[in-house]
């Protein structure tokens, strides 16, 4: 960094910082559960010395703790993917069941905003429409932070609700379904390729929040890529050109998604496997009523605090599913 022209390529200088930045990460990580290990070490010396002394407890405490950072360790280790370490855009559909539906997809918004909070990560909303009466039609959410797509990716599914419905008078149990569609953030580089030939750009105006000025002006953008289908909008800044800015963010992304789907069923095809679970199909349900319960049923991974979970306590699933995919 303290080369003679660094500071001249903005776009690369701030590249290096970032990889310097998850090196130090790294490093900090290390010297944690290093110090922890030798506290360890220290307490099981004391003891093989004085036994009975009461250091017993402290010795077991010790040890859940390297533990635990051990796991931590392990477990960003599996983060290897090519895209893992990016940000992720995230984009949360209700399914069928109007109200019941867009409200069920607005509780999944709380809950990876709270996850993402809960990590430190940033959280700035792309895209949104809100739902007739209640919840949301749609929302797409950039989640920033080292690894939020490699976690993230545990997410990308159909999502089942089960409960006693506030929006039905006869207090009917009702099952609601959203899906969560998880892309890796891609730089605008030659890691995907377009051409402003494959793209149709549609304006239209804001139907979200945002203030007068968009709600006012044809300033929302849809941009659709012809030779695959794909489609990407933005209606929440303030200005045609930055709303554009982020539907080309998004539309890459979808892009860069659909290619690793593909090199994922080729791989699939040369060791002649066929996934047992395929993107878009259910993989967890939220059981509010007659019992408490959230089930994934990729990893059987199973809590009973429903509302721990829907306040962003999802750790336990992402941690499983990861688990999971490197053993397979």
């Amino acid at each position: 960094m303290s080369q003679p022209g660094f500071w001249d390529d903005q776009e690369r200088s701030q590249a290096v910082i970032q990889e310097a930045k998850k090196v130090k990460g790294v490093l900090e990580q290390y010297k944690t559960v290093k110090q922890a290990y030798d506290e360890l070490e220290l307490l099981l010396q004391m003891v093989d010395e004085e036994p009975g002394s009461g250091l017993e407890q402290d010795l077991q405490e010790q040890r859940q703790i390297v533990d635990k950072l051990v796991e931590q360790l392990e477990l960003e280790a599996m983060l290897n993917g090519e895209y893992d370490s990016h940000n992720a855009i995230v984009a949360i559909h209700p399914g069928a069941g109007g109200t019941e539906s867009q409200d069920w997809a607005q509780m999944l918004l709380r809950m990876y905003t709270r996850w993402a909070e809960r990590r430190g990560f940033s959280v700035k909303t792309l895209d949104f429409l809100p739902g007739d009466e209640a919840g949301i039609k749609s929302v797409t959410l950039l989640i920033e932070g080292d690894n939020a797509y490699g976690y993230l990716q545990a997410e990308k599914g159909v999502h089942r609700l089960v409960r006693i419905s506030p929006f039905d008078s006869s207090g009917r149990r009702h099952t609601s379904f959203a899906s969560v569609d998880v892309t890796p953030e891609v730089d605008d580089d030659l890691e995907v390729q377009i051409t402003s030939d494959d793209l149709r750009v549609d304006t239209f105006r804001s139907s979200g929040a945002g203030g007068q000025h968009v709600n006012t002006t044809d300033s929302a953008i849809r941009i659709t890529h012809l030779p695959t289908g794909l489609v990407a909008s933005c209606q929440t800044e303030r200005s045609q050109h930055a709303n554009r800015d982020s539907a080309m963010k998004i539309l890459r992304s979808k892009l860069a998604d659909r290619m690793l789907a593909e090199q994922r069923a080729k791989m699939d095809e040369f060791k002649g496997e066929q996934g047992e679970i395929a993107w878009g199909n259910q993989i967890r349900s939220y059981v509010f009523c007659p019992y408490t319960m959230v089930k994934d049923h990729r990893t059987n991974a199973e809590i009973g605090n429903v509302d721990s979970v829907m306040d962003g306590q999802i750790d336990p699933f992402i941690e499983a599913y990861l688990r999971s995919q490197s053993h397979s």
